[in-house]
């Protein structure tokens, strides 16, 4: 009896202390993610600031300017601070056209931001090859999916994409992303054929689109 009550006292000792180290143990997906009323998506984003995307290419960076587009590039700011595009897919891919990106791994991450949409800036800046904007389906229908023009988009100027930065160094690498797929792997917001990523993530594009270049990590350089 004795024995089997110091085995019972050791497994509640064990069970305490795992616990305990889940408990302490960092969430997988940032809080902020989950809550978009967390501080840092109130921030104002530097007037200029540069972001390192790591691929699975290679690095390129992109230089943005909130005069250009201040709603817009205090989203992309937040964005990048919180680790919104961590661990994602280049999803969209056209030769010629853009490269997007901005559907998180995490279809949590995905839901908590469906509605989170920012008001429309003037355009500014024109779509021209290496400049960066926000995808959007209309007017006010900003939210988190982004794409690098990959030659001259200026017709895009006049339906409201406001470029919010340009990649400053890396285009290369921008023009190596897997393009095979094209619209095939969900496409863009206005083709409405994005669901099986918003509900599933990283793991239905990795199963059916396994080609797809890797967003590693965004990170603003000089922090």
């Amino acid at each position: 009896m004795q024995r089997v009550t110091a085995w019972t006292a050791l497994g509640i000792l064990i069970l305490f202390h795992s616990l305990a180290t889940l408990a302490q143990a960092p969430a997988s997906t940032p809080a902020p993610l989950l809550d978009p009323s967390y501080e840092v998506w109130s921030r104002r984003a530097p007037e200029v600031f540069r972001v390192r995307f790591e691929t699975s290419q290679d690095d390129f960076v992109v230089e943005a300017h909130r005069e250009w587009a201040p709603q817009g590039v205090d989203r992309f700011f937040g964005l990048v601070v919180s680790r919104f595009f961590d661990d994602s897919r280049f999803f969209r891919v056209v030769a010629g056209f853009v490269a997007q990106f901005g559907i998180p791994g995490d279809p949590a991450v995905s839901a908590a931001w469906k509605q989170r949409t920012i008001p429309d800036d003037p355009v500014r800046q024109s779509n021209t090859r290496g400049m960066v904007a926000f995808a959007m389906t209309g007017p006010n229908t900003r939210s988190a999916q982004l794409f690098v023009n990959l030659g001259d988009n200026s017709r895009l100027d006049a339906q409201g994409f406001a470029p919010i930065g340009r990649v400053t160094s890396g285009m290369e690498v921008v023009e190596r992303l897997y393009s095979g797929y094209g619209e095939g792997a969900g496409g863009g917001m206005r083709g409405g054929k994005q669901g099986k990523i918003l509900a599933v993530g990283n793991a239905w594009l990795d199963a059916n689109f396994p080609k797809l270049d890797r967003l590693v990590r965004a990170r603003i350089l000089g922090e």
